[in-house]
């Protein structure tokens, strides 16, 4: 049975994909992907994760985690989400680093089920903007304290991934760009959730319903039924093409209004950001997905 762990990171998903799979979950539990609400795991896995403290589950905890998840006789798939998986918002930033333990928490979530293959998803964000909707998650009173141990303009994603891989070296990672989630959508559950090629999700274009006018999607949809696109590349273009004439552009558009976030400090973050994909693309064990 293969273990799928969701980690977030934080402000990159609201439950979307969770919300997606669970509107599925008789169709994936068809072919054998388990997919439950959160409110079946998440506690039972904080307090688990907590009491292990890294070592390895005895086999009666697995089986009461697995039997408070699965809904069917069997599984080859079970699918756990939460972006505070690997720490809290406030624990985010630290040492210089981006989730500095997130390569301990690993391990953590890895010996849940020591004996079943695991993987891990995640999706990343530009520093120039994670930081900022981060701190906007919290109830820090002080933006610069909050921000003060990193420096959005060198912080790299790939230290993050590759200290998870050494963690947990026989967890494959894999990894997409929260800028580029719209465009891969499709991919990035099928990923997820392990589903056939051949089965159509229903609600894929719910994300895309919160980032476009209701006359794009309805144009959107209307030429995809008609000009049904044969690869995920050729989807990639259309909506692209749709959202560049009728993206919502408050939900698109992100506006930094604070102290020290200067004009400067978001292209140098930006430009380090996108160098840093190739570096991260790049360890061994990560899958990149990208449009």
């Amino acid at each position: 049975m293969q273990i799928v762990y969701h980690l977030g990171a934080h402000c990159t998903d609201e439950d979307r994909i969770l919300k997606c799979l669970l509107k599925n979950k008789g169709a994936l539990a068809a072919e054998g992907i388990a997919v439950t609400g959160p409110g079946r795991y998440r506690n039972l896995l904080r307090d688990t994760l907590i009491k292990l403290r890294g070592g390895r589950a005895p086999k009666a905890v697995q089986d009461l985690i697995l039997d408070a998840v699965l809904e069917q006789d069997a599984a080859r798939r079970v699918i756990f989400s939460h972006e505070q998986f690997l720490c809290l918002p406030t624990r985010v930033l630290g040492e210089g680093r981006l989730y500095p333990k997130a390569g301990e928490k690993v391990v953590w979530l890895r010996n849940v089920f020591p004996d079943n293959p695991v993987e891990f998803h995640i999706a990343i964000r530009n520093p120039a903007t994670f930081i900022p909707a981060l701190y906007a998650t919290t109830q820090e009173p002080d933006f610069r304290a909050f921000a003060a141990e990193v420096d959005a303009r060198t912080v790299a994603w790939s230290d993050t991934i590759a200290r998870m891989r050494a963690g947990a070296p026989d967890c494959p990672v894999t990894v997409w760009c929260n800028e580029d989630t719209a465009l891969i959508w499709p991919e990035v559950l099928r990923s997820v959730s392990g589903h056939s090629p051949g089965l159509t999700l229903a609600g894929t274009d719910d994300f895309l319903a919160t980032l476009m006018t209701a006359e794009g999607m309805g144009r959107m949809q209307a030429y995809l039924a008609t000009h049904p696109p044969v690869t995920d590349a050729q989807r990639r273009r259309v909506v692209a093409a749709f959202l560049d004439k009728f993206a919502i552009p408050e939900a698109v558009e992100v506006e930094l209004d604070l102290p020290g976030w200067t004009v400067d400090l978001v292209e140098e973050a930006t430009a380090a950001y996108e160098a840093d994909m190739a570096r991260l693309a790049s360890i061994p064990g990560v899958t990149f997905l990208c449009p």
